[in-house]
């Protein structure tokens, strides 16, 4: 059974969330500020956290930090409709998709399945290993290299590093790298993927400021530029 773990400070949208999430046939535990959050996420590692970035003690945003240090699980963040810069240093930090509040349970519903079903189709998938003048990725270790240092990806980077790195060359829109990466049932913005893009290039490029692995085509999207070996 999929463990979730529900994170608000408002016990109304925490008791209905875990609600419309167990009539799904999920574990859910809650918790109602960043502090506790993090003690239960250790605790119970579950594979998927629904984040509020307005928390007391320890805000979303660095329990998202504390997370992606520990883990790969996957995060949903909830944010108010003023909180787009948070949102967006989320979504560099690490998040996987966000929802904007006041939300439908059953839109989140979506939102959590559609997560948890890219997942699945990502480990199914058999790997090989990747070899590029630059970096090297290992598609069934999810490990990327440099050289001889190995570069820490979060796994939706890795994941959508993976999909143009497997097709060098090939001239990707944002709406592609979306269905591809996030899923058909992703709701957000294109500009996602433009978030996600810029933090693998301050990991992977030799100088990020001008990038030549991951080059952008004007008006049209990314292409992965690297050459194979």
């Amino acid at each position: 059974m999929t463990h979730i773990l529900v994170v608000d400070d408002e016990a109304s949208i925490r008791k209905l969330v875990e609600a419309y999430l167990r009539a799904e046939g999920f574990e859910i535990t809650t918790a109602e500020d960043g502090e506790q959050a993090l003690a239960r996420f250790r605790r119970h590692q579950p594979e998927l956290v629904v984040l509020d970035i307005m928390l007391p003690k320890l805000d979303g945003l660095e329990v998202l930090q504390h997370i992606r240090r520990e883990s790969d699980a996957y995060v949903l963040l909830l944010t108010a409709r003023s909180e787009e810069e948070d949102r967006v240093i989320g979504l560099t930090v690490g998040a996987d998709d966000y929802l904007t509040k006041p939300f439908s349970p059953r839109e989140l519903v979506a939102r959590v399945k559609a997560i948890l079903r890219r997942g699945r189709a990502a480990h199914e998938k058999r790997g090989r290993v990747l070899n590029f003048r630059h970096i090297r990725i290992d598609e069934r270790r999810h490990e990327v290299w440099r050289g001889e240092e190995r570069v820490e990806l979060t796994a939706l980077e890795f994941k959508l590093l993976q999909a143009l790195a497997r097709y060098p060359g090939m001239v990707f829109s944002r709406e592609k790298l979306l269905e591809q990466v996030w899923g058909y049932d992703f709701y957000g913005e294109a500009r996602v993927v433009d978030v996600h893009i810029g933090h693998i290039r301050q990991k992977i490029e030799p100088d990020p400021s001008r990038p030549r692995i991951i080059q952008t085509v004007r008006g049209v999207g990314y292409k992965f530029a690297d050459e194979p070996l």
